[in-house]
């Protein structure tokens, strides 16, 4: 949470994320609504389930082979304040967000067994609009070092709000501030995009993230609670939806530029505790809109949380050791899979290429004709919004290489195309690199050297989004191929 990537793509990595340092903030403004502060309907409209509303230790189901430490089911009047610190941070504090974060009750309230977490939107007589929200956190309330964490949620739905269940440790100093300390991110759900959660480990230095993503089937991250997870031991981290593994990570390392890294399983070998918050705008939700919903739609309801360990655990644990895993080129010297679209492939799925509509992006894909047909309704709000790639590019340090392809548009437009580095912080092995498409066929050449350290799992990336223009696109001969 405390800062993320400008692009993200539905599929499991490891990967880095630029960051800057966070710093404490002092003093505050006196911030009211207009019409007072902002509370959600009590009657929920969707998903009739009963909510647990007087629930005693004993009635807590514990996991198997665990033991419950902590737990707060909201069942009082008020915010519980020996067991939550209320945060103050002002306006841009990281990642440009927009909200300012205010200790009050007005943001971040206990009603009917839930601690729901308000964001409120603000305008003054001239017309100047600010964002006022809710940030709580357990440190040195209630910290743990491994076991089972899990909340039962219902996230905000709205474009810009970008709501999290997270972690960080009880002394951020321990291994040297973020990203060195380490953070894990449990749950964060874009609220324009509501059906899909990111469980994420944040690490370093320089900074990287290890990432899984859980999208439903059928429902909605907004319109349901659901229950995430996670199981944390020495030298493993494993994430859950509604009891459902869907990711799990040992490789990280914590360590000061130019020294050695801190003895593994450093930086998640110490005491986390845990933060409820919702974020307005910033650098990946995007700013709020006229459509962005400021009542009880766009409230983070938190029906309980709830610490369990083991007895004990085993700390005498190695480190993995990370084997690179390069994809061979076929007979004609190319990486890329189904480089031609000879072959009607699923779109939707992590294998080969892949179509995303990202950050109010609109748009399909369609291959056809020995050619991948783009086609946009909504461009978005970034280059990135309406997204053709392809993973798995062996990427070796010390290579040239040359990516090539053919396009064209049903008009002048243009796109950018890329070779990127998504478990790398997004760094670029080929720059995003501005072409101009015409009516007509023209084939597109570019060589590159590989000057950073070895990866198996660069990324082809066409990015169409927030370009001016929503012009069909068509690609066919896609490749990327290693120079002698």
């Amino acid at each position: 949470m405390k800062k993320r990537m400008s692009k993200i793509a539905a599929v499991i990595f490891s990967s880095a994320v630029v960051m800057a340092g966070m710093t404490a903030c002092e003093g505050n403004r006196n911030v009211t609504p207009e019409s007072g502060a902002m509370e959600p309907a009590t009657e929920e409209t969707v998903a009739e389930e009963s909510l647990p509303t007087d629930v005693s230790e004993e009635e807590v189901e514990v996991p198997e082979g665990f033991h419950l430490v902590w737990h707060d089911e909201f069942n009082g009047t008020e915010l519980n304040e020996d067991d939550w610190n209320r945060e103050e941070h002002p306006v841009g504090w990281v990642n440009h967000e927009l909200q300012e974060y205010v200790p009050s009750a007005d943001y971040a309230y206990v009603k009917d067994g839930e601690l729901i977490i308000q964001p409120t939107k603000i305008e003054d007589e001239n017309g100047n609009v600010s964002y006022v929200s809710g940030r709580v956190n357990t440190q040195n309330k209630h910290d743990i070092k491994y076991g089972y964490v899990e909340a039962r949620i219902k996230f905000p739905q709205g474009k810009g709000y970008l709501p999290a269940f997270w972690m960080m440790p009880q002394d951020e100093d321990y291994y040297g501030q973020w990203p060195k300390c380490g953070e894990i991110d449990i749950a964060e759900v874009l609220g324009n995009s509501t059906n899909t959660n990111y469980g994420t480990i944040h690490y370093g230095e320089p900074h990287f993230q290890n990432q899984g993503i859980y999208t439903l089937a059928s429902g909605d991250l907004a319109n349901e609670y659901h229950v995430f997870a996670i199981e944390w031991e020495p030298g493993l981290i494993k994430w859950f939806v509604d009891g459902e593994q869907y990711f799990e990570t040992n490789d990280w390392f914590s360590k000061w530029p130019d020294e050695e890294e801190k003895p593994y399983p450093a930086p998640f070998d110490q005491p986390f505790h845990v933060i409820l918050n919702v974020a307005v705008g910033g650098d990946w939700p995007g700013d709020p809109d006229e459509t962005t919903p400021f009542d009880e739609k766009g409230a983070m309801k938190v029906d309980y949380v709830r610490m369990f360990q083991r007895d004990s655990y085993d700390e005498n644990v190695e480190k993995p050791v990370k084997v690179l895993e390069f994809r061979e080129a076929d007979e004609t010297g190319n990486f890329l899979h189904n480089s031609d679209f000879s072959e009607a492939e699923d779109l939707t799925d992590d294998i080969d290429w892949k179509f995303l509509e990202l950050n109010d992006g609109v748009g399909s894909a369609e291959i056809k004709d020995n050619m991948i047909v783009i086609t946009t309704e909504n461009f978005g709000s970034e280059e990135y919004s309406i997204q053709l790639v392809q993973p798995e590019m062996p990427m070796e340090k010390g290579c040239k290489y040359k990516f090539s392809f053919e396009a064209y548009a049903d008009e002048e437009r243009q796109m950018k195309p890329a070779v990127t580095a998504p478990d790398v912080n997004w760094i670029r092995y080929f720059p995003d690199t501005a072409i101009d498409l015409t009516t007509d066929w023209q084939t597109f050449e570019f060589e590159f050297d590989m000057t950073e350290e070895s990866d198996d799992n660069g990324r082809v990336e066409f990015n169409m989004g927030n370009q001016g223009s929503t012009a069909t696109i068509y690609i066919r001969n896609v490749r990327l191929e290693k120079v002698e």
